[in-house]
């Protein structure tokens, strides 16, 4: 239904009404609450309303002046348009016609240093800025999202409500899947680094086909059925039971499976190469997530390089032991693998949210921002209940540390270790499952060789090193006697 401008007021106002934005929309009065309608092109508004017109109530507004003048005070505009300079061009379009209060929300997928920016600028002009994330498509935004928001904690009375309200619901306790994350950037650097995870994720599935596939034997509709049985153990979940739908799909045209007729060229749209940018930053060792997004990136790089390097590149294959098509045990430790390899994911991605979190300031739930997750997203699985509760007491140095992933991974390790031994051995490409179990083997490992990296730090750079007998940092006079010496006793450039 759609309203006058001067009959009603509007509880918030949405611009840009592209599919997300729509949705949002839709969803928003589908919950009971009136929404002002603006997008540049007024066509587009007029074609929601037409459409879906009857899915509440709506103002339609033809211009920014118009969408202000709808919404009840304080304000709350959605903001669904490019991430990047279009919301920058909203704002500054925006800020003049509001007033002190009021709220400006940005729904999109932008850079968390954007929103920390814009969330500042606006303050300073006494209005408040929301950097939400929202994860789950088009159908999450249409019936149930997931909502990480930042902002502070004074805005989030007044936009909080609605969107736990059109939030996703918890399966296991109907508990909103939206929750205040923290100030500023908090929001979107959570649904980053969401997405981060949903790369590895995503690649590790792929990985695990491609070894049943070229190792075991299994054709796509076998594996379909495997998929299917998976998703009833640990790894249930919305990407493990998508991957059984796509297996099982056959081409109309050529009836051949659908995943053999789609390039193998996978796109990424930003937010993957920006968490490993941000790890980068923060010393935040997120390997796994970073194979997955140079797996990516080596899919979709110059054909003619691939083409070339299968015709004259030498495989180098090693002999192994034969696997018999299908063979229920290396199917079985696949699984295994997988699972470790997933765990491994979620461990540097959660790493990655508590150095975050020192690093900004900002206090982090890790166990509510896990919850989160339950419904709605992408990365929706199971064992978010187990990561939820390896954060609701003291926090783990690692969330591989927790009691209940350490008795797990004991159990996963000599799968994982066949798996990726025997891929490496016949030239599957394993990338994130054996640099998962690298960075594994790294955190268990007693020694690692960064002492030769420092020892050759402090040969070249005088950069000097520790021991481990006593404190301090030391140096060793390379170019001289060789004599060790306390670094601050000297001067050292």
């Amino acid at each position: 239904m759609t309203e006058n401008i001067e009959s009603k007021k509007a509880q918030i106002g949405v611009t840009g009404l592209a599919v997300m934005g729509a949705n949002l929309a839709r969803n928003l009065a589908r919950n009971g609450y009136t929404v002002a309608l603006h997008n540049r092109s007024v066509e587009k508004t007029d074609a929601l309303l037409a459409e879906h017109g009857q899915d509440g109530d709506f103002i339609r507004t033809e211009s920014l002046q118009q969408l202000v003048d709808s919404l009840e005070s304080p304000r709350r505009i959605l903001v669904m348009v490019k991430a990047g300079a279009p919301v920058d061009a909203v704002i500054e379009q925006l800020t003049p016609l509001l007033d002190e209060g009021d709220i400006v929300i940005d729904g999109g997928n932008s850079h968390f240093p954007d929103t920390i920016r814009r969330e500042r600028e606006l303050a300073q002009k006494g209005l408040h800025f929301v950097g939400v994330g929202v994860s789950g498509g088009e159908e999450g935004a249409l019936w149930g999202p997931s909502i990480m928001p930042g902002g502070s904690a004074q805005s989030y009375q007044h936009v909080g409500p609605m969107l736990e309200k059109i939030s996703a619901k918890a399966p296991q306790d109907g508990s909103p899947c939206c929750a205040w994350i923290s100030t500023d950037g908090a929001g979107h650097f959570v649904k980053m680094v969401h997405n981060g995870i949903e790369y590895a994720d995503m690649q590790v599935i792929g990985e695990a086909y491609d070894i049943l596939r070229s190792i075991a034997g299994l054709e796509p509709a076998e594996q379909a059925q495997i998929f299917k049985t998976w998703n009833k153990t640990e790894l249930n979940s919305y990407l493990i039971e998508i991957t059984s739908e796509v297996l099982a799909q056959v081409d109309a045209k050529t009836g051949k499976p659908l995943v053999d007729v789609i390039l193998d060229q996978a796109g990424q749209k930003g937010t993957g190469r920006w968490t490993v940018q941000a790890g980068l930053d923060l010393g935040a060792p997120v390997s796994a997530i970073a194979e997955s997004v140079f797996a990516r990136a080596l899919s979709s790089s110059d054909p003619v390089a691939r083409e070339q390097a299968q015709q004259q590149l030498p495989a180098g294959l090693i002999a192994t032991t034969g696997v018999g098509a299908g063979d229920p045990e290396f199917v079985e430790d696949v699984r295994r693998a997988l699972l470790a390899s997933k765990l491994v994911a979620y461990a540097q991605g959660m790493d990655m949210i508590a150095r975050a979190g020192d690093e900004y300031g900002w206090d982090l739930k890790l166990d509510v921002i896990a919850s989160l997750w339950r419904a709605g997203c992408i990365i929706r699985a199971e064992l978010l209940g187990d990561i939820m509760a390896a954060y609701s007491g003291e926090r783990p140095a690692n969330m591989l540390l927790a009691p209940q992933f350490k008795s797990l991974m004991d159990e996963l390790v000599p799968s994982w270790r066949r798996v990726v031994g025997k891929a490496t051995a016949l030239g599957v490409p394993v990338p994130v499952f054996s640099s998962a179990l690298s960075y594994y083997d790294g955190l268990r490992r007693d020694r690692l060789p960064a002492a030769v990296i420092q020892g050759q730090r402090d040969f070249f750079g005088a950069h000097t090193y520790g021991r481990v007998d006593e404190e301090g940092a030391f140096h060793t006079m390379w170019s001289g006697d060789r004599s060790e010496v306390n670094a601050a006793d000297i001067h050292v450039h």
